[in-house]
């Protein structure tokens, strides 16, 4: 199978720039390897049954020796050999000059031990499954990175046609590299089955060599399945988990801090303006899984259900759609986060670039959803403007000047045409939105 470019690929482009070896993390099975591959000439494998024992003994008494092959290198699955991460890290402190020689990649399941970070020299690029563009839903009509920087790009008459129950399969199916190689729809659905076994069965006590129990990681997995795009709180996912295990706090806790190590789920922090009070602003997580096919592989969901299920569809495009904001926001140095206040405003997704400038984001599954949206996004543009100008006017005003947005966006499964709304509010069908 040719190889797909990923988003990615612009990040380590430009960190090999400026460092002389790279560290690609993320979920196991979302393409680090192939990714690596791509840019090297000489792949050291340490899985390898045929050479492993070689490479091994190599890696414990001479470490160096691979350094002599054809650069750039990758080392695959490092952490079997965790020597090789401190020899890379004396080859770049004694070739500074030196960039993009090194690659490492490996299972996210198992973490290297290693007596130095590396930091300074050896750089981490994550990265995520595949997003819509990538798997080919999208086609990529609508750039969010073009919004941002060209103040005359033009998304009305993008056009997509992509229909709602065109999602219904690739959010079970998930961003997985592997998927594309199958040709058998049922076959693809079972890798995310398979990630999601793996996880609870064998990961989650390989990361660190903690023996776990499966049943408490595959019902903590699936209260958080439950709760999807949500901010629940800890004590609600906390007393789900305990209505089916006899566990304390610290445990679960425990429990979740290696399924976030594990690139398998993450909370997503809350923007805060500080528009308002601080006790008016929901500091609260959204929890969402890294791809939302791995929780529906828990709950044991396939496409045909979300047709009796739109509001469970919905947190479930909520999860997807942030997944592919966070693809783009490794790329541009950017930031997804999300806001709720005491007063019911809210914004599904806060899309923040590093200079400042954000994207207040709603997420809807239907386009009878959209004046809804609509509005609560100018309710939060007009309480700035109105904080703002109290600010201009009284100079006893206690706050400072809040930027406004600079995009407010709604992202719509049903719709099948981008445009601009009269408020310059942009509606973007799934189907069309790139980086």
């Amino acid at each position: 199978m040719d190889y797909i470019k990923r988003n990615v690929d612009d990040v380590i482009d430009r960190r090999t720039k400026a460092f002389n070896a790279i560290s690609i993390v993320g979920p196991k099975g979302c393409g680090k390897t192939r990714t690596a591959k791509e840019r090297c000439r000489t792949v050291i494998e340490f899985q390898d049954e045929e050479k492993r024992a070689e490479h091994i003994l190599m890696a414990e008494t001479r470490p160096s020796l691979f350094l002599s092959r054809p650069k750039p290198i990758l080392f695959d699955e490092w952490q079997d050999a965790p020597s090789i991460w401190g020899t890379i890290r004396k080859a770049c402190d004694d070739n500074p000059g030196c960039a993009g020689e090194y690659y490492l990649t490996g299972s996210s399941s198992q973490k290297g031990q290693t007596p130095h970070t590396g930091t300074g020299r050896i750089s981490e690029v994550c990265m995520y499954p595949m997003t819509l563009f990538e798997t080919g839903e999208s086609n990529g009509t609508v750039s969010l990175t073009s919004l941002f920087e060209d103040k005359d790009y033009n998304i009305d008459g993008k056009t997509t046609a992509l229909e709602l129950e065109d999602l219904f399969f690739p959010v079970c199916r998930g961003g997985w590299p592997r998927t594309l190689e199958l040709n058998d729809r049922e076959a693809q659905l079972e890798i995310a089955k398979d990630y999601a076994r793996q996880i609870y069965q064998k990961d989650i006590s390989a990361i660190d060599n903690i023996n776990r129990s499966p049943e408490l990681t595959a019902t903590i997995l699936k209260s958080y399945a439950r709760n999807m795009a949500t901010t629940a709180k800890k004590k609600t996912i906390y007393a789900d988990v305990k209505a089916n295990q006899q566990v304390t706090d610290p445990t679960i806790l425990s429990y979740v801090d290696a399924l976030t190590r594990l690139y398998v789920i993450k909370d997503i922090d809350a923007w805060t303006p500080q528009l308002r009070s601080k006790t008016a602003i929901r500091s609260a997580k959204k929890h969402v899984f890294i791809d939302p096919s791995i929780a529906l592989a828990l709950l044991g969901i396939s496409p045909e259900y979300f047709t009796g299920d739109l509001d469970l569809f919905g947190h479930v495009l909520e999860n997807l759609i942030i997944r592919d904001l966070l693809v783009y926001a490794e790329a541009h140095d950017a930031s997804v986060k999300h806001y709720s206040d005491d007063w019911g405003l809210e914004a599904d997704a806060v899309y923040e670039m590093a200079d400042g400038r954000y994207a207040l984001i709603e997420i809807k599954t239907g386009v009878n959803q959209i004046k809804a949206a609509e509005k609560n996004l100018l309710k939060f543009n007009d309480l700035i403007e109105a904080h703002n100008e109290e600010a201009t006017q009284n100079k006893d005003h206690p706050g400072v000047l809040y930027r406004k947005p600079s995009l407010m966006l709604i992202i719509c499964a049903t719709a099948t045409t981008a445009y601009t709304l009269e408020s310059g509010v942009k509606v973007i069908p799934v189907g069309c939105l790139r980086d």
